[in-house]
């Protein structure tokens, strides 16, 4: 079976900004520290690159607070990219400032147009199709214009509901191996995920949810011991990396990247 969904060749990140401070969030539960977010970044940038991958680690953009968090701004797939239209309307520019990147790295690169809007922490690309949650950030407009657009490259979308009071579709779950999900209890209990394998995240570790498969390695929010237990029992090689600033404007190890292997 092929594993393309979580081996990639290269990735994209972008410094955090001074701006962070300002950055998005559901709950204000404290403003982020710049310094130890830019240490938690090196870390995973660095962790990303000792697989062997390419990592473009692009610079800060001040006037977009939330730019550090790529994911949202694209969908990248081996046979061409797609930039997103954000449901925050502060996060409009950050896609246009990440579709001229795109195109230095594909051949090409797709637009989700008005009046759809369509983030990438909000889409899980698996073996077999494309998961796509219905949130506040993602309307049905989005998800149809991006079922269109993938289909020509032969992907089918599936649109799944997130629970109530969820950021992100994978802000309660990730990809974990092309038959395996590591999900929340209330995001799995929806039966969204029948016929994959589920791990599910420890009860009140539901913040670990949203760790990233890449190559060899899991990268996972560290302080979650007990879904490092599980997901080590389960054989795979994990990584932890500190996300006490990004938490902070309800980020985790997916939203800070760009993962793909363009054909």
């Amino acid at each position: 079976m092929s594993d393309r969904s979580f081996r990639f060749s290269h990735a994209i990140t972008r410094a955090p900004a001074p701006s962070i401070t300002r950055g998005l969030r559901a709950v204000d539960t404290g403003t982020p520290d710049l310094g130890i977010m830019l240490e938690n970044h090196r870390h995973y940038v660095a962790t990303l690159r000792s697989t062997g991958a390419q990592v473009l680690d692009l610079g800060p953009l001040d006037a977009y607070p939330d730019s550090v968090f790529v994911e949202d701004t694209a969908l990248c797939l081996p046979e061409g990219a797609i930039v997103m239209r954000p449901g925050a309307p502060t996060r409009m520019g950050e896609a246009a400032e990440m579709a001229p990147v795109l195109r230095t790295l594909y051949s090409e690169v797709l637009e989700i147009a008005a009046p759809g809007h369509i983030e990438g922490g909000d889409i899980l690309v698996t073996e077999r199709e494309i998961l796509v949650g219905r949130s506040a950030r993602t309307d049905a407009e989005g998800i149809r214009q991006l079922g269109a657009l993938t289909a020509r490259w032969g992907y089918t979308v599936r649109e799944v509901v997130v629970p109530k009071g969820v950021l992100h579709f994978k802000t309660d779950c990730s990809l974990l191996d092309a038959e395996t999900i590591l999900a929340t209890p209330r995001l799995a209990a929806s039966g969204c995920f029948e016929g994959y394998r589920v791990i599910h995240t420890a009860e009140g570790e539901e913040a670990a949810a949203n760790t990233i498969r890449f190559n060899d390695l899991v990268l996972m929010p560290a302080g979650f011991a007990k879904t490092r237990a599980a997901l080590v029992k389960a054989g795979y090689d994990v990584r932890e990396i500190g996300n006490t600033e990004c938490a902070k404007l309800d980020g985790g190890m997916s939203c800070l990247s760009l993962r793909f292997s363009p054909s």
